[in-house]
């Protein structure tokens, strides 16, 4: 029986390995991608000593720099690592409004805060932030500090496949050779060195703590001179493991290290509880596991070996996983560049996007201007691409955040005398708006969960999903339904409002008013899925509500703003959306649509726009035809902002710019799996010239 059945087995593999080529075949017209040689040929090879890689898997961030540590800069940061300064002096927690606004009533105009409370204006806005969970570097022996200078012939690269980064180097002329891992199950960074530095003691890994500072754009985030305002405290250790908890203010939260035969950990200072160093004697090679938590749990820590092991089956599971796209049979010289921000983009939101809130535009690098809070309008820009690169599992944690804000976006609404959910502009994990002028007349983030719950119906089209979304869609609806003004005629028109641009506040805005009428179609839809009647109420504002504004056969910002194209014309081209992130519309018209994308391509000022600018003009010219310009679009020169790093960071922003590399990803994902109604054509957003040859697999159409 067992040749028989070994037979069977047999040929039932051979069965789904020929279904799967043929439905690869199918999608793309040629042989299955290797995803090995296509991943492998953007390896990061960078060879700056102070040049900062994120190193992460999703929830925790290590950032390494040439040496492989933080030796020069880079911070250790994750979704769950939020602090918040001491209350103001004469300030106590009840004087803090919940909802972070002490706004009352409906919107007219901009959100204003009293001239007398400033003080708690700034700490709203400063408070919760992520900070730095600790800083790993190497230091020579008594803790004497590295010079850029004192690292030589340094040779750099991140094995995407793997997640290892590999780092040589020769201090004093002598060879030091790095590997770092972080684990891809738990909030750890795991590292081996080898160096004949190491058997004298002659070089050390110092490891040390912060207390959070605010302060941008500085190699490490955090204030290491200061010792007095937090503590940090030995819980036990032997020779080779150590646990310490630290108490920083309010937040708590513990840190555990093992280290390999050989070494020692002690105190750098009397003085300075927060600092230590590894150090070792008569060895030449190090291994170290230095593990974060919010729990005092003791649990297992894995050596590097172990971890290593599992950075090697989790990073070729993710690559072979969801979908791929191959442009090195491209003809047009420009394949290789956008390759590699695909590649290094779906890297990059996987290691920092993919946790348990939604990321900061600066992810977990740094802390950039909203100090780590998260922007509810830019969660699109982060989370949508899983969807359409079939990896929605890694967007579905941090969505949950609707959930766990509706209680305080109901509070928000009531506040504003609204019905249903408000949902927040820029937050953190208790769902208290920072405050801002156009808080609560930035009305593009309201639909976004709509949006989501159809992109994970499209992938699971089960009742349970309909009831998972069904209470968060009824909630943002209903305020959508709430909010318009309807005039003397029966119109109903949103105002105030400002529109994604943030040009100012005024009324009508084109992207919103197209997005209000999908979203609210949308929430009829998903109620008819439900059994469940349409809301009559909501049947009337789509019906009515106010013309997209145009100008001179082109859409136009919002009726106020005749000058879109002159005065106007930069940061964010909001007409473009109307057409191209959202799908046809009766209140939208094709033609005028493409008109205003040719318009807005030939007159915007693309150096003071945005990184999400670029795909989000990408995503119209596929949609209307224009395959060339969707190309040109992607890769724009446009200085810093349209740039991707060696890193394949984004820098369209005012810090690493993640909803550059996550709008990146859906734009060519749309151009080459299609989009609902698009043309029956192979990868209908690329051009058919030859120039592009678009292998592609494993992705899912857009709306």
């Amino acid at each position: 029986m067992r040749p028989k059945i070994l037979t069977i087995t047999i040929v039932i593999i051979l069965c789904i390995v020929a279904v799967i080529s043929i439905q690869c075949k199918r999608e793309t017209g040629l042989k299955p991608i290797d995803r090995y040689a296509l991943v492998t040929r953007h390896n990061i090879e960078w060879n700056d000593p102070s040049g900062q890689i994120p190193l992460g898997n999703g929830e925790f961030c290590f950032n390494a720099d040439g040496t492989g540590l933080q030796t020069f800069g880079g911070n250790t940061m994750s979704h769950w690592g939020w602090h918040s300064f001491p209350l103001p002096e004469g300030v106590t927690s009840d004087q803090i409004p919940a909802t972070g606004t002490f706004q009352q009533g409906r919107n007219a105009g901009p959100d204003i805060f009293p001239k007398d409370k400033d003080n708690i204006r700034q700490y709203m806005f400063d408070n919760p932030h992520i900070f730095n969970l600790g800083r790993i570097r190497f230091a020579m022996e008594n803790g004497m500090e590295l010079t850029l200078e004192d690292v030589k012939g340094l040779s750099r690269s991140l094995d995407l496949w793997t997640g290892i980064l590999h780092s040589s180097f020769t201090i004093n002329g002598q060879p030091v050779r790095v590997a770092t891992c972080v684990n891809p199950n738990s909030d750890m960074v795991s590292v081996q060195i080898e160096s004949p530095l190491l058997e004298n003691g002659e070089l050390v890994v110092g490891i040390d703590f912060p207390y959070p500072n605010l302060e941008r754009y500085k190699p490490w985030v955090g204030d290491f001179e200061q010792i007095d305002k937090h503590k940090t405290i030995l819980l036990n250790g032997n020779d080779q493991r150590a646990d310490f908890r630290r108490e920083v203010d309010s937040v708590t939260y513990f840190t555990s290290l093992i280290w390999s035969k050989g070494a020692e950990l002690k105190p750098i200072s009397e003085n300075n509880p927060h600092a230590w160093q590894l150090a070792t004697e008569g060895v030449n090679s190090l291994e170290f596991t230095c593990a974060y938590s919010k729990s005092s749990d003791k649990e297992q820590v894995p050596d590097f070996v172990q971890t290593s092991t599992a950075c090697k089956l989790h990073w070729p599971e993710f690559w072979q996983s969801g979908g791929a796209i191959d442009l090195s049979e491209s003809t047009d010289p420009r394949w290789k560049e956008l390759e590699r921000r695909i590649v290094l983009s779906q890297y990059q939101t996987a290691v920092q996007s993919a946790g348990s809130f939604p990321p900061a535009e600066g992810g977990l690098m740094g802390i950039g201007p909203w100090k780590g809070q998260f922007h509810m309008e830019m969660i699109w820009w982060h989370t949508s691409h899983f969807a359409l690169w079939d990896r929605w599992d890694l967007a579905d944690s941090a969505l949950t955040i609707y959930k766990r804000f509706t209680p305080s976006a109901r509070a928000l609404a009531e506040q504003l005398d609204y019905e249903g959910l408000k949902w927040q502009k820029s937050a953190s994990p208790g769902g208290r708006t920072a405050p801002w002028l156009g808080n609560q007349v930035l009305l593009w983030k309201q639909p976004h969960p709509i949006f989501f719950a159809e992109l994970d119906y499209r992938l699971h089209p089960t009742r349970k999903t309909l009831e998972k979304w069904a209470d968060i869609i009824d909630g943002t609806a209903k305020h959508m339904a709430d909010y318009p003004v309807k005039d003397e005629n029966g119109i109903y028109h949103l105002d105030p409002v400002m529109p994604p641009s943030e040009q100012g506040i005024t009324k009508d805005a084109v992207f919103d008013l197209a997005y209000w009428t999908w979203g609210l179609n949308q929430a009829q839809t998903w109620r008819e899925r439900m059994d469940m009647e349409r809301e009559p109420n909501w049947d009337d504002i789509i019906k009515n509500m106010a013309p997209l504004p145009t100008d001179s056969g082109v859409y136009i910002h919002s009726p106020e703003w005749k000058d879109t194209y002159t005065k106007r014309a930069w940061e964010h081209p909001d007409p473009v959306g109307v057409y191209g992130m959202l799908p046809p519309q009766k209140n939208v018209d094709k033609e005028i649509a493409h008109q205003t994308l040719l318009k807005i391509w030939g007159t915007w000022d693309w150096e003071r726009c945005w990184g999400w600018d670029f795909p989000w003009t990408a995503m119209a010219a596929a949609r209307l035809g224009e395959p060339n310009l969707a190309i040109d679009a992607l890769l724009k020169d446009a200085g810093t902002k349209n740039y991707y790093d060696e890193r394949g960071v984004c820098t369209g922003g005012p810090c690493p710019y993640l909803p550059g590399n996550g709008g990146l990803l859906y734009a060519v994902a749309m151009m080459a799996a299609g989009w609902d109604g698009a043309p029956d054509i192979h990868a209908p957003g690329f051009p058919d010239d030859g120039s592009w040859k678009v292998r592609c697999e494993g992705l899912k159409p857009a709306l």
